[in-house]
């Protein structure tokens, strides 16, 4: 058993006779009252966000992960395949356990969170930017860069990211995978 000192981001607890991993969480000590945690959880089984708060003190039953390097090899429909960087072993996982699945192109290296009671993949982290190749963008008018504009582009794998003006096809973007959005062009 944990408690609300306990929690961090990416911790899978049992709450509401359900699995939860928490994205976010923030400790609130006001001036009058006790303190208290608030969190935004996602179920690990079926994709739901939840907000929650939690008193401070709260004995939380968090369950016992083995965090390993995956590498995506690629997906039918809604399933996705990886392959345990160690001994090699393929795993298959529905896309609704995947945070950002538009922006995983084959080949990448994803840390894999397992229920070492029953061998169940819990969640999927990807790594905090990925590099990805610009396929289609319109190109960039010339003399419009007075304000931080920006245009859609279509990157290798299907997803969709608004980018700076100078942006053109072919450019390597790196993408900040927690919230799909462009961070900075990558030069060779």
């Amino acid at each position: 058993m944990a408690s609300t000192s306990d929690i961090r981001k990416g911790l899978c607890i049992k709450h509401s006779n359900d699995i939860y991993k928490i994205i976010e969480f923030l400790h609130v000590k006001p001036g009058k009252g006790p303190a208290f945690v608030r969190t935004k959880l996602k179920s690990v089984t079926t994709g739901k966000i939840l907000d929650n708060t939690f008193s401070a003190g709260h004995k939380i039953e968090d369950i016992r992960v083995e965090t390993n390097k995956f590498q995506f090899l690629y997906n039918e429909g809604d399933t996705y395949n990886f392959m345990n960087q160690e001994d090699y072993n393929q795993i298959a996982i529905e896309k609704n356990i995947l945070d950002s699945p538009e922006l995983m192109k084959e080949g990448e290296i994803v840390s894999i969170s397992i229920n070492t009671e029953d061998g169940m993949p819990l969640s999927v982290d990807m790594p905090l930017s990925v590099v990805l190749e610009v396929t289609h963008t319109e190109p960039g008018v010339k003399g419009n860069t007075a304000t931080n504009a920006t245009k859609p582009a279509t990157v290798e794998t299907g997803a969709r990211v608004n980018v700076p003006l100078f942006i053109n096809e072919g450019d390597k973007i790196k993408i900040e995978t927690e919230k799909g959005t462009y961070q900075e062009r990558i030069k060779e």
